[in-house]
């Protein structure tokens, strides 16, 4: 009589060099399990490979670990019980025949991603508002700054006391960035599909790097929930100054934020950063919000002579005659890459990186962290955790 677990073939398709340290790791921790490692190189097209990976690769796998390679069809797997994805989403997987027609678990690297991208959307909030880049430019051309007009702006930066940040997306990432903006003195709502009324509904079930989110979900002073346009612009309208777009891209919340929503949020001419997906807002739309602003902020507050015409010993306040967003931050565009002839490029106030908030040197072992998780529960029949439903695309 046998005993102990099956024997499994692990392949993993990534693309960049075999994590062999890891590997190792698996190796000595499961030593029923047999690895097997193919690098698959990206074009600049994200999610797609420069070859296509042979067929027949997949055909004795029975876990699979990857960023974006699938078998081409169901037969090409038939022996694979759980597939792993190195990104926190799966739209972009969402049309294969795999995902489509089969039942195969799929599982995320969904809670591996808020510490490094709370310290991105830190950065990126920081940079805006404290105006570094004018900073930066007195460094490079060695001047002690004494211009008048942009000592004004210096004189009226905002701190975040007191501020509102609305999380659209109360996820692991959103939960993090939360915490970190409750530190700095914000308040902090939340808006979930789903209402969670009960302390169980508000805990954070999948993978949490220790130490950080907020695994009982005790952050937000209030939670908004809803499907419709009428509930998101309920929770719109609660006085936001700074808008986290941190929800997954269905067709659902494709172009979710358009031109209704940036006029609810310029009511307290909000700063909106997007770490999700380019296409959840409507660019057209939001690139005018901010030229909106731009343009007001630029003829108000300057005097004929070229000073500034703020008051440095004036409290600062939400001026609601004002249009248009103040600022954005944009790790994600629609498309990427972001061609360079593309209006946003030049949008005012507006920052923009290429889908890069998420990569840090802890990122790929978080990754196999949540699938050797998963593993152990699957030896004890447990439930696994980061599972995506398919009907729901998250």
């Amino acid at each position: 009589m046998g005993g102990g677990p099956k024997p499994e073939h692990l392949l993993v398709i990534l693309p960049f060099n075999a994590p062999s340290k890891i590997l190792e790791r698996i190796r000595r921790k499961y030593p029923y399990v047999k690895i097997t490692f193919h690098q698959l190189l990206f074009t600049e097209t994200p999610w797609k490979g420069r070859e296509s990976v042979p067929p027949e690769i997949f055909h004795d796998a029975t876990l699979l670990i990857t960023l974006s390679a699938l078998p081409p069809t169901p037969q090409d797997c038939p022996k694979l019980e759980l597939i792993h994805f190195t990104s926190a989403g799966t739209n972009h997987v969402a049309n294969s025949p795999v995902y489509t027609d089969t039942t195969i678990p799929l599982t995320t690297s969904s809670g591996i991603h808020g510490p490094q991208i709370a310290e991105w959307v830190l950065l990126t909030t920081l940079a805006s508002s404290h105006y570094y880049a004018l900073l930066e430019s007195w460094q490079r051309k060695h001047s002690w700054g004494k211009d008048q007009r942009c000592l004004g702006l210096l004189r009226n930066v905002n701190d975040r006391v007191g501020q509102r940040l609305g999380v659209l997306g109360y996820g692991s990432i959103g939960r993090q960035v939360g915490r970190v903006a409750k530190a700095m003195g914000m308040d902090v709502i939340a808006y979930t599909a789903n209402p969670r009324g009960t302390p169980e509904s508000k805990k954070d079930h999948g993978f949490i790097v220790p130490g950080t989110g907020d695994p009982d979900g005790e952050v937000p002073i209030a939670w908004y929930s809803g499907t419709d346009k009428a509930d998101l612009h309920h929770f719109l309208g609660q006085d936001i100054d700074h808008l986290l777009v941190s929800v997954p891209l269905t067709k659902q919340t494709m172009h979710l934020l358009g031109k209704e929503e940036m006029e609810l949020l310029s009511k307290r001419n909000a700063f909106i950063t997007n770490i999700s997906r380019g296409q959840i807002i409507d660019q057209p739309a939001l690139i005018a919000a901010l030229r909106a602003f731009d343009d007001h902020v630029s003829s108000k507050d300057l005097h004929a002579d070229g000073s500034f015409a703020i008051d440095p010993e004036a409290d600062i306040k939400v001026d609601t005659t004002i249009p248009g967003l103040r600022g954005a931050a944009l790790d994600v565009t629609d498309p990427e890459p972001l061609p360079p002839d593309d209006p946003l490029w030049d949008a005012p106030n507006c920052i923009i990186t290429p889908h890069i908030s998420a990569q840090g040197s802890a990122y790929v072992d978080r990754c196999f962290q949540v699938f050797e998780v998963n593993l152990e529960r699957r030896e004890r029949g447990e439930k696994l955790i980061n599972v995506v439903d398919r009907s729901k695309g998250y």
